[in-house]
């Protein structure tokens, strides 16, 4: 099995030295169907909180050199293949960072709870932020709760027009072109 916390050790530099901030580094079945695992890398310009196809593409450069000269050099990141996937984390984000539970506060959240954990495991509703450890949402069915961040298996905004609202596109430049040219195309 890879370890997530070396491949983070091992990435976030280069993620910094670009620029980035880091918000996620997974390992997960590839959606190519050939068996093998997706090294997943999630980052954001801090200045934007996305990634542009450029920037995704530069990323997955130094990270992909970076882990060839390790991997030369005898030391196994990975077992068996994988398919490196470099992306934004776009609008219906994943919530990783202490920061990112202040940040999209007064936004739905959807959190799971690690197996185990002794309370509900399934909370949906607004988040309220995160003070000493604990994030606090207030869940559409049993209002407000706080949970340890520690115990979260995964949370992540969940799509609303608020949430498209607060993030506005980098680039909408040509977008009425390229609407212009497909409609044109369906008259043909």
């Amino acid at each position: 099995m890879s370890d997530i916390a070396r491949l983070n050790e091992l990435i976030e530099p280069e993620v910094k030295t670009l620029g980035f901030e880091l918000v996620r580094v997974a390992i997960m079945p590839s959606e190519a169907g050939d068996g093998a695992n997706a090294l997943q890398i999630m980052a954001e310009d801090p200045a934007t909180g996305q990634l542009v196809i450029e920037q995704c593409a530069a990323l997955s450069r130094a990270v992909s050199a970076m882990m060839d000269a390790r991997e030369e050099a005898g030391e196994l990141l990975i077992e068996g293949a994988y398919h490196l996937e470099v992306s934004s984390p776009g609008i219906d984000r994943p919530l990783t960072r202490e920061k990112d539970f202040t940040i999209w506060a007064g936004h739905l959240a959807r959190i799971v709870m690690v197996k185990g954990y002794e309370e509900k495991r399934v909370y949906k509703g607004e988040l309220s932020g995160i003070s000493d450890g604990m994030v606090t949402i207030v869940d559409n069915k049993t209002g407000e709760a706080r949970v340890p961040r520690d115990q979260i298996h995964s949370a992540k905004l969940v799509l609303t027009d608020a949430l498209i609202a607060a993030t506005q596109p980098l680039d909408t430049s040509g977008a009425d072109q390229i609407e212009e040219e497909t409609e044109e195309k369906a008259d043909d």
